[in-house]
């Protein structure tokens, strides 16, 4: 990595069912997350965080798609200021933050790039609309939005086609999947990567495959839920399942990323510092940003 670190936050808690997200960039910054990348010989920029309404002041709107219209007007800025920092040369690292942001994160990329791919950590598939949502909450349909599924008002910063081909979407440790979401990822041609498939095969056959599917695009994008891990290694996330990506996998399929020499941007999100104990999950977090950064044991 030797292109200059942009790191930006977007403390949003507006896509998911509890509060408390909105303060996961500064646990991951608490984390020495500068410092620390510093350290590695790489020249880091902090943007700030980009400003977000808060709940008490915005309307909660449609059930189906709970605070969209908030939503949509911070994705289409950070997606802006993702495709600036890519053009200017510089790899954007965005700090969440609920999950929704994926939207502007991805189609900012997508502007940026002809042909971009997204690896995709998750507990959850990120793949409803509001069609099939049984909560309303934005954060669980980015996924399906980033390839031209779902309301027209969530897929509102594209230009044309979807963001990303479905197939270019890879999706790795899912374990959690509602009943019309596993319906249309079957359906779908995006790679699905269940935490059986980790223990069936170990992360470095799945990573090595996920790769591969991957291979020739134009820009790689890293999406990475802290909700992949399980609550022994990640305890201050929204929605905890026993049964994660654990503490070594996790690094495993980020040195992977790294040493492939095709992550282009990544952004970590859903950390929830109200339910985490001494920063547990931020610091893991950043941990992780520096794997897929080039951090090495040796």
């Amino acid at each position: 990595m030797h292109r200059p670190i942009a790191v930006l936050g977007v403390p949003m808690d507006l896509g998911a069912g509890r509060r408390g997200v909105d303060m996961g960039p500064s646990a991951i910054r608490y984390a020495a997350l500068e410092e620390r990348l510093e350290g590695l010989g790489l020249e880091v920029e902090d943007l700030g965080d980009l400003h977000v309404p808060l709940p008490e002041e915005s309307h909660h709107g449609n059930p189906k798609l709970k605070y969209l219209e908030e939503i949509v007007g911070v994705c289409r800025e950070l997606g802006r200021t993702v495709e600036d920092v890519l053009r200017q040369g510089k790899f954007p690292l965005v700090l969440g933050g609920d999950h929704a942001i994926a939207l502007g994160t991805i189609a900012g990329v997508a502007r940026a790039s002809r042909d971009p791919a997204v690896l995709w950590f998750d507990t959850h598939g990120d793949f409803n609309t509001d069609e099939t949502t049984p909560s309303g909450n934005i954060h669980g349909m980015p996924a399906a939005a980033s390839v031209g599924r779902g309301n027209p008002a969530l897929l509102a910063g594209r230009n044309g086609a979807p963001p990303i081909r479905e197939e270019r979407l890879v999706m790795i440790g899912i374990r959690e999947l509602d009943l019309l979401e596993r319906d249309a990822l079957r359906a779908s041609k995006v790679h699905v990567y269940t935490m059986s498939d980790v223990d069936a095969l170990g992360m470095r056959e799945v990573m090595r495959r996920a790769l591969g599917h991957i291979e020739g695009a134009s820009a790689v994008h890293v999406s990475f839920d802290m909700d992949v891990m399980d609550p022994d290694d990640a305890p201050g996330v929204g929605t905890p399942h026993q049964g994660g990506i654990t503490y070594r996998e996790a690094h495993l399929a980020m040195e992977m990323v790294s040493t492939a020499g095709v992550l282009t941007s990544m952004e970590i999100v859903e950390v929830n510092p109200i339910l985490d104990t001494a920063n547990r999950t931020g610091r893991l977090a950043a941990e992780l940003a520096l794997s897929a950064l080039g951090q090495r044991i040796l």
